[in-house]
């Protein structure tokens, strides 16, 4: 078992860009996304209260449903799709290599 997983965002259309992730250091992909140099503001510190971190997961393996607090910031932002997730609350395990996600447009 690998002590890492490779993520990849998309930053525009057939164009990702691979982020090397640890999964002994108990992350959030949103602590490595911004730790990656994308701009995530995350001014909730990875509550869930902000949606800041929001991104749309494009391809990969299943991830746990999301939480009822989730859902509910989720659904309180201008823009939602079936792939939306908060980054903040999604953990960084060895189940998600792979995993292809989109930064969403912040509207704050």
């Amino acid at each position: 078992m690998t002590d890492e997983v490779r993520v990849y965002v998309e930053e525009a259309p057939s164009q990702r860009r691979e982020v090397v992730a640890p999964t002994d250091m108990a992350l959030s992909l949103m602590e490595v996304l911004k730790a990656s140099g994308y701009d995530i503001q995350a001014t909730c510190g990875g509550m869930a209260l902000c949606g800041t971190c929001h991104v749309e997961v494009l391809a990969g393996p299943a991830l746990d449903e999301p939480s009822d607090d989730e859902l509910a910031m989720l659904e309180s932002l201008p823009i939602m799709t079936q792939g939306s997730r908060l980054s903040c609350q999604i953990r960084i395990t060895s189940r998600l290599d792979g995993l292809v996600v989109r930064l969403m447009p912040q509207n704050t």
